[in-house]
């Protein structure tokens, strides 16, 4: 039973304060695709997507008709294609990456993650390949992400992934520097990745999940900036964290009745929600703007990280007491591109690069949709996902880097990608990388914390 408050509270935040369900995400097993034939395993891939999918995108809209509650994204993930790509010798498997992008295209998903490989520990034949294809199958596809794990807590950084995935991030910034260079936007660097992530670009289904699972991301900053908003500027942090708290229980009972429907209607297991506040480029939809609610004057200013911790604890907390299939990243999304507080704090100098490294110690994923300068060099670019995977490594969490070089660009200027992926400010690296400890290779030793058992 709703009180008649409760029920205009909830039309207050779809209709004034972006709440949304941000996507359903269908997880898929490819397992049984696996050929050694490149164009018959890509067939399989095909078929299994479009049979397993067909529903999805309609019955998603029917829960939006019916419960008011707009899902603005219907994606899925499948498999780490690396391990198909291992049952096949063949040297280019970019048709699978074609064929999955047509299947969602049939299906009418925005997007379809999975194209992925797991090389914290070394890099297999497969992975090789998979890893050597990303800028191709980015280049020619339109809804394929991709996205690779390089380091875990358990098994230390593979270094030598680390640069290999420096040179692949801007070679599909080259092969798509006609668009803006979007083949990176669709491409993710993981520490610590997660089996049951919703969200692209790195979705993936694990190999500890079922053969079909539903996991839904949740949004909502809209939200909690309003209610932040209308406290007292005399209110204390206490209250703050408590206010956050509530609202966060009340988005997350939304994406658990989500979940729940979609899964019973696709005739699917549930999976998991992820609590994750996920901007948009929309105004007012910004976790920047949360924390400037919080007092700080700019985002990225001092006492930017304490605020953003504060958000992050407050929504893990009160999430839990709404779902108990918590699941994905589940925390606070900074990305720059997407969320309108970021951008101008980075335009004005406010945030910085240095300044969002720091901050993704204590909060969601990582450096996350930031265009740096097109000539920023590729042991720079190492350099800055061997730092954001040591802080995953060492606080056992899981971080990110999507980075996009933005060729024939300086900072001051703009990429433009629509659509949820907004707009980037290129941002100004620092320079001093050198060329030595980026090409050392090796991997760097699991950190003492490790040793659990």
């Amino acid at each position: 039973m709703f009180t008649p408050e409760e029920i205009v509270e909830t039309l207050t935040m779809v209709t004034q304060q972006h709440l949304d369900v941000r996507t359903v995400t269908l997880g898929l097993s490819l397992s049984s695709c696996a050929d050694s034939d490149l164009d018959a395993m890509a067939r399989k891939v095909y078929d299994r997507v479009c049979s397993a999918a067909e529903r999805l995108v309609p019955v998603a809209q029917e829960i939006e008709r019916e419960y008011g509650m707009p899902i603005v994204n219907k994606r899925i993930s499948v498999t780490p294609i690396a391990k198909l790509a291992a049952a096949t010798s063949a040297a280019d498997v970019t048709p699978l990456a074609l064929a999955l992008d047509r299947a969602a295209h049939q299906v009418g998903v925005d997007f379809i993650g999975g194209y992925s490989a797991l090389v914290q520990k070394g890099t297999g034949d497969g992975d090789r390949r998979l890893i050597a294809s990303i800028p191709d199958a980015l280049a020619a596809t339109a809804r394929v992400c991709a996205s690779v794990n390089v380091a875990t807590t358990r098994a230390g950084i593979n270094m030598d992934a680390v640069l290999t995935m420096a040179q692949t991030i801007r070679a599909a910034a080259e092969k798509t520097a006609d668009r803006d260079c979007i083949g990176c936007a669709k491409l993710v660097v993981f520490a610590n990745m997660v089996e049951d992530n919703p969200f692209m670009a790195g979705a993936v289904h694990g190999t500890g999940e079922p053969d079909e699972v539903v996991n839904v991301g949740i949004s909502g900053p809209g939200v909690v900036r309003a209610i932040l908003a209308s406290m007292p500027t005399d209110a204390d942090l206490t209250a703050i964290a408590e206010a956050i708290k509530a609202t966060s229980f009340k988005i997350t009972r939304v994406g658990e009745l989500v979940a729940r429907e979609a899964a019973r209607r696709l005739g699917v297991q549930m999976g998991i929600v992820d609590l994750s506040l996920a901007p948009t480029p929309a105004e007012g939809d910004s976790v920047a703007e949360i924390i400037e609610a919080m007092g700080v004057g700019r985002c990225g200013g001092p006492g930017t990280t304490a605020a953003l911790a504060l958000l992050n604890d407050a929504v893990k907390k009160g999430g839990a007491m709404g779902t108990s299939s918590i699941g994905g990243l589940s925390g606070a999304f900074i990305p720059v591109s997407e969320d309108q507080g970021m951008i101008r704090a980075a335009e004005t100098g406010a945030l910085s690069l240095e300044k969002l490294e720091a901050m993704t110690s204590v909060c969601s994923v990582g450096l996350d949709m930031i265009a740096i300068p097109g000539d920023t060099s590729v042991e720079t670019i190492a350099g800055i996902i061997a730092d954001e995977c040591a802080i995953g490594v060492v606080n056992s969490k899981t971080t990110a880097v999507r980075l996009i070089p933005a060729i024939g660009k300086e900072p001051g200027e703009r990429l433009s990608f629509g659509g949820l992926l907004g707009e980037a400010p290129i941002m100004h690296v620092n320079e001093w990388a050198g060329t030595v400890f980026a090409r050392r290779g090796g991997r760097f030793p699991a950190p003492l914390q490790s040793l659990r058992n």
